[in-house]
């Protein structure tokens, strides 16, 4: 059974502490084809469309379309900092191989 992705509160902490929310605003999690493993996400700020998947949590939403809700079936929103920078990273178990920046996937 595919269940819808999960987002963990450090990606709903840092969407409130840029204000996401305040500003009518959803973090867009997609995936189109492209990249160097087939598929890329494309994560960027963007208004809840009636479509939408929304995931939310003190107000603060996620939102996914419909076209890549299967893609991100079981996976896990979060946000990560490390020495080499700050970002939304998705934890995916459908993915068979990734590249080595984490933004492209394969199935």
């Amino acid at each position: 059974m595919q269940l819808p992705p999960k987002v963990t509160s450090r990606a709903f902490e840092r969407l409130a502490e840029i204000g996401a929310a305040d500003q009518g605003q959803a973090l867009r999690v997609a995936v189109e084809g492209g990249g160097c493993s087939g598929f890329q996400y494309e994560i960027q700020l963007d208004a809840p469309k009636d479509d939408d998947l929304v995931l939310e949590s003190n107000g603060e939403k996620v939102v996914v379309d419909s076209v890549s809700l299967p893609f991100l079936a079981n996976a896990e929103i979060d946000f990560s900092e490390e020495l080499i920078g700050a970002r939304f990273v998705i934890n995916n178990p459908n993915a068979t191989s990734s590249c080595g920046c984490g933004t492209s996937f394969s199935i």
